[in-house]
């Protein structure tokens, strides 16, 4: 703040809401150890001279740097991540075909993750997710179920399913929420099987892993795969599966 009189004239620095009031300048400057980040000034007289502004940015430099050395006493460096109680907001892209999985018929899904997460979320069009949570557990955990929900099966990759359906021929098993697989009777096991159910059972739980998906969508499991080779003495047995 400024105050002048005549030909005196004094600058004062942490002005008070009289001193505002009643002074001719209020002078505010922000900034880091290495400079001047911005400024802002309004003036009830005329005009100040140029020493009268540097005065002024001097005394704001020796003020900054000296809030600046206690703040660096309590804390030393930047924090690398929020406190988990910390408000946050989060966003994420999703595919656009996938945002039906997120909301569900007629908006079940999203309102159980706001309910279950204790969360607020929004889905826009273009596929942009926002999650906005009062600490960061509920956050992570909604984050989490929408990831699984618009996660797309890769091949190569081992997946804990549920078995959904036995037939004939083989199981479906579901490998994501809503996606499901076969795995044929011949990739059930490394020994020959001769009845699925002998193997599984609907609503099992087991380990499959994605050996193809074909230009119509249709997923390829194997069981097998996931399974230790068998050890074996003398020549294989031509009957393995």
């Amino acid at each position: 703040g400024l105050i002048k009189e005549g030909n005196d004239v004094i600058i004062l620095s942490d002005i008070l809401g009289l001193e505002d009031h009643l002074g001719d300048m209020d002078f505010k400057v922000c900034g880091t150890k290495n400079g001047v980040t911005a400024l802002q000034m309004d003036i009830k007289i005329g005009g100040i001279t140029t020493a009268l502004m540097q005065q002024a940015l001097e005394q704001a430099r020796s003020g900054r740097l000296h809030i600046l050395s206690r703040m660096s006493n309590a804390l030393q460096g930047p924090r690398t991540d929020l406190s988990p109680f910390a408000p946050r907001i989060h966003t994420m892209k999703v595919k656009q075909d996938k945002i039906r999985d997120i909301i569900g018929q007629g908006g079940k899904t999203i309102r159980g993750i706001q309910a279950d997460c204790g969360v607020k979320i929004s889905v826009e069009d273009s596929g942009i997710v926002t999650i906005a949570s009062s600490d960061g557990e509920s956050l992570q955990k909604a984050k989490d179920i929408i990831n699984r929900l618009t996660e797309e099966v890769e091949v190569g990759k081992v997946y804990s399913g549920t078995v959904r359906k036995i037939m004939d021929f083989g199981a479906f098993v579901e490998v994501l929420p809503g996606t499901d697989g076969l795995v044929h009777i011949s990739q059930l096991a490394h020994h020959r099987v001769k009845s699925v159910s002998d193997e599984v059972a609907e609503g099992d739980q087991i380990l499959v892993k994605v050996l193809e998906i074909d230009k119509q969508g249709k997923i390829r499991l194997s069981r097998k795969e996931t399974m230790p080779a068998p050890t074996t003495s003398g020549a294989p047995d031509p009957a393995g599966g």
